[in-house]
């Protein structure tokens, strides 16, 4: 058995004008997981986020959802984690994966920024730590790198939205078994979706 996760971190940008858009998959999972569990998320200040503690597979688990922008993220992930002392690799950061087409959402066990913004400030914040598991979801790439910008700040067309909504549906049917810490197992059955 690998490390089990005690935070779940989703990414995205704050505000109204980033609601539902490509780059707040990761913010859009940890409010659907809040919602299937009957839990708010509650903003505390000293974590720069919107913050739940939950029970997933009888394990005791925080919920974070960082307030400042996707290249602030690991202001918001080291306050919480320093705080409940959580160790890199009992983090998982949910967020949107450009590399990956909608409908396809991945486990992985470190790695990385990957030219991720939000990825690459958590790693800074986290002492260069790139322990923390992630959860990737598929996004699609616009075709050329300069696009990539304003596409991940837009919504996806319904089709890519439901895409997408089905592949957050696929990952909290797997989420407890990552929770547990069974990592081979969880990346298997989701893998093969």
């Amino acid at each position: 058995m690998d490390a089990p996760v005690e935070l779940i971190v989703g990414l995205g940008n704050p505000g109204p004008n980033y609601e539902r858009t490509r780059h707040n998959v990761g913010a859009d999972l940890v409010l659907e997981l809040a919602k299937s569990l009957h839990t708010e998320l509650k903003h505390e200040s000293k974590f720069f986020g919107d913050t739940a503690r939950v029970s997933i597979a009888g394990r005791d688990v925080r919920l974070l959802i960082p307030s400042t922008f996707m290249n602030l993220s690991g202001k918001s992930v080291a306050a919480l984690a320093r705080f409940y002392q959580i160790a890199p690799e009992n983090i998982l950061v949910v967020h949107d994966e450009l590399d990956m087409d909608p409908g396809i959402v991945r486990f992985k066990k470190a790695g990385g920024h990957g030219g991720h913004n939000g990825l690459r400030d958590t790693i800074k914040s986290l002492g260069n730590n790139k322990d923390f598991a992630r959860l990737r979801i598929g996004i699609g790439h616009p075709g050329q790198a300069n696009l990539v910008a304003d596409y991940v700040l837009k919504k996806a067309s319904p089709n890519d939205q439901q895409l997408i909504a089905n592949s957050i549906d696929d990952a909290l049917r797997h989420l407890p078994t990552a929770v547990e810490g069974h990592w081979e197992k969880a990346m298997t059955a989701l893998h093969s979706l």
